[in-house]
This record gives C-alpha cells, structure tokens and sequence, in this order.
C-alpha cells in the first residue's frame, strides 16, 4: 500500500574530491539527486511505503536513477522515452571551503522531464496514497512540467490525499516575479507549504517574522499548515490558528546538500505515522540534522537514528 506519492525530476550529482576542481579533477563521484525523490528516499528510509513519478530516457543514465532510488525502497514509476528525445540532466557540485565556498554547476538543458505531460504518468497510486509531495524546482524547469505538476495536484486534491508544496527558489533557472506567478498560483491546491524565511521575503514579497509569514499565506490563500523554515533559527508552523515552534539539532556539516528535502520527509514520515505536528516538526530537524553528516543528497538516516537524535534534547524550543 502506497503511502507518499512524489513527482520531479532527478538529476545525476557529479562530485569531485572536497577541496578539487572541476577543471583540474581526474575523478568524480556520481549520486542521484533531486528534491522530490529525495524526499521520497528520506521517507522511505523512516517506514514510509514512497513511489516517486517522472520522466526518464530508457538509457544507462536513466536505470542509474531509477536503480539508485530502488536500493533505498523506493518505487519508480517512470515514463520512458527514447534517449533521442530528452536526456537526464546533471549538477556538478564543486566544494571548496572559506572563502571559496562551493559551487553548483547545471548541466539539465533538455531534460526528458521538459517534455512531461500528465498523460505521460500513471496515478494508480493514488488510490491508495495519503500524500502527495512536488517543489518550486518542478514548474521552473518548462511549461509542461509546470502544467503536469499543476495537474497532477489537482488530481491527488480530487483523490482525497494531503498535497504538500516545498517552494524550493532555485535562483539559476528563474527570476523572482516569474517563480512567485507560478507558486501562487498553485496555492489553492496546496495543503501544506514549507517555505524558508529567506524566499518568502524575496520572492513572495512577504513582509514580517516567520510567524507573521506563516498567518498571512494561510489567510490569502487558504493553506491548512504552513511551515516557514529560518535555518539556524529552526522553524515555525501554523496550524488552525496554532503556532509550533522547533529549534535544530547540532551537527557536524559533511555535506549540507538535501538538508531541506530531509526536513521534509522527516515531517512527512512522522504525520504518515500518525504523529502531530509538532512531533512532525521535531522528526523533521532531527533528520535534517542526521542528513548534514552525510554524503550525497539524500538522508540515508534509519528510525532509530533519529529517536536517538530526539531523545538527546537540546534541540526542542516549545
């Protein structure tokens, strides 16, 4: 039985060495990595039955994706279609430390999921499902895929599933004003938000603290919860009128990659559990802090893991 239904794109990670340069490097690490899969491998890895939706070419690079996804319990249920007709996009991330700093590099022009339709997809899942989970990052990539996530929100609202939204701002594939058109306009079919406080105020030209944020997109647009993010600050809920608070947890940062994809499926594993949210809440920095001492993009954490992070205190701020 399906528990969490995803749909987005994911993308090849190519790494040099920490402290290499991508010009210079004779060896590069190769992971999977993308926001909603992410948060469907972190999901799963808590108990969580995931399947992620998407569109792949029917090459090695593709079946990398998928075998990557499947090895941490996923399901795939992929639209394949011929190599010549769309590629798999790739990121290269170089990490350097102060006062370099790390640099993400896009290779996705031409993506097979640019050309994704909501035909294209299967959503027998639904059935089953009570959740369904896209990002910001989906929309940006093309007209279609913005239409198909649009469209497949719609369908997962009329199956009676809870849709989640992570805004996600990717600054490198579209401009303030284009991406908050788009967000807003997928609001209303939206159940629960996540948005850092940062895009909130650049993109969606919100004004105020976290609290005053999470009441004014609750209010115009009709968001059941919504969940403003503030990095070291942790984050802050609203629901019904309540207000949650949840501090981090302390980690040491390996690599800092997927740490709100993490977030995320910490919190949704935890509600699919039956916890409340700020049980949620507190699942989801837990994870996000197990997720920052490792490699790659996705939360290779275990349940136990985190109830060990929880029951350590330190990070609860009531």
């Amino acid at each position: 039985m399906t528990d969490l239904v995803t749909f987005g794109e994911t993308m090849l990670r190519l790494s040099p060495p920490r402290g290499e340069r991508l010009e210079t490097t004779d060896s590069l690490d190769v992971q999977a990595g993308g926001a909603e899969s992410n948060v469907a491998v972190g999901a799963s890895r808590l108990g969580v039955d995931a399947v992620w939706l998407s569109k792949l070419p029917d090459s090695p690079p593709g079946r990398r994706v998928t075998n990557e996804l499947r090895s941490h319990g996923v399901t795939p249920e992929v639209a394949w279609t011929d190599p010549a007709e769309g590629r798999v996009g790739t990121y290269y991330l170089e990490r350097g430390g102060t006062p370099r700093g790390s640099n993400v590099v896009y290779d996705r022009g031409d993506a097979a999921i640019t050309t994704v339709t909501p035909g294209d997809l299967s959503t027998a899942s639904f059935a089953d499902a009570s959740r369904f989970h896209t990002t910001g990052i989906t929309p940006a990539l093309s007209d279609r895929a913005a239409e198909t996530a649009a469209a497949l929100l719609r369908e997962a609202g009329d199956a009676g599933l809870t849709r989640s939204f992570d805004l996600n701002y990717r600054e490198k594939l579209w401009d303030p004003e284009t991406a908050r058109a788009a967000y807003e306009s997928l609001f209303e079919h939206v159940d629960t938000l996540f948005v850092p406080r940062r895009d909130a105020r650049e993109v969606l030209d919100r004004e105020g603290d976290a609290v005053a944020i999470a009441h004014g997109l609750a209010a115009e647009f009709g968001v059941e919860t919504v969940v403003v993010t503030r990095g070291t600050e942790g984050a802050v809920a609203l629901r019904d009128g309540e207000v949650y608070e949840q501090g981090v947890f302390d980690a040491e940062t390996i690599d800092a990659i997927g740490t709100g994809d993490a977030f995320v499926a910490g919190y949704l594993a935890k509600r699919i559990d039956g916890g409340d949210l700020p049980a949620a809440l507190e699942w989801a920095a837990a994870v996000a802090a197990l997720k920052r001492t490792v490699t790659g993009d996705v939360a290779v954490v275990t349940p136990g893991e985190v109830e060990g992070v929880v029951a350590g205190g330190g990070g609860i701020d009531r």
